[in-house]
């Protein structure tokens, strides 16, 4: 009896791939993003917009980028209900994190967060590479409705396009939401780690 151990293994990557990946959708668990003026703010109290919600590192070349694209994107979408939201979790980032808000003109907030309530936060699983950033939509009701990591095509392939056709959709539904939400769609792309991977 000849196996086809080929086929075996495609199927046992998708079944590591699909247990590895975060629920889409889901309801947005509480988050406190703390500034570091001391202030707190709770991403529950932005209920009602459609909030981008960036876990970076403020070292990371591929977060600023991401920020700028978001600033830009703020800045237009704002009156329209959107929001953006930046955590920093790595190292010092409580001191690093007033330079990257100054450096790329920031008019969003970005405060300072655990890796530990971003993983949690993320459905990340513990003991995988965390690749950064990772781009969180979610919509007017708190529920997340889609989930980017940095090594998603989503950041590759014209990453403004992708984040605008994003904003827009979830600004057109109504406060009480699609029946869309139930359904299930992928978490994050099947795509080859680089070397933005951080420990």
């Amino acid at each position: 009896m000849k196996r086809n151990w080929s086929g075996i293994g495609i199927g046992l990557a998708l079944l590591v791939a699909s247990l590895n990946a975060a629920e889409i959708p889901r309801p947005a668990p509480e988050l406190v993003v703390r500034q570091v003026n001391g202030q707190q703010l709770l991403l529950s109290q932005y209920r009602g917009k459609v909030v981008a919600l960036e876990f970076l590192y403020t070292t990371c070349p591929h977060c600023q980028n991401c920020s700028a694209v978001l600033n830009r994107m703020f800045k237009e979408y704002q009156p329209r209900g959107f929001q953006v939201l930046g955590v920093a979790f790595n190292d010092m980032a409580t001191l690093l994190v007033p330079d990257y808000i100054s450096q790329l003109q920031l008019t969003f907030p970005v405060g300072v967060g655990l890796r530990d309530e971003a993983v949690g936060f993320l459905q990340h699983p513990p003991m995988e590479l965390l690749y950064v950033p990772q781009l969180v939509f979610i919509d007017r009701k708190g529920i997340v409705r889609a989930q980017y990591r940095g090594t998603d095509d989503f950041f590759k392939n014209n990453e403004e396009a992708n984040m605008r056709a994003q904003i827009e959709a979830l600004l057109k539904e109504p406060a009480s939401g699609p029946k869309a939400a139930k359904k299930k769609a992928p978490a994050r792309s099947t795509s080859l780690p680089s070397p933005k991977a951080v420990e």
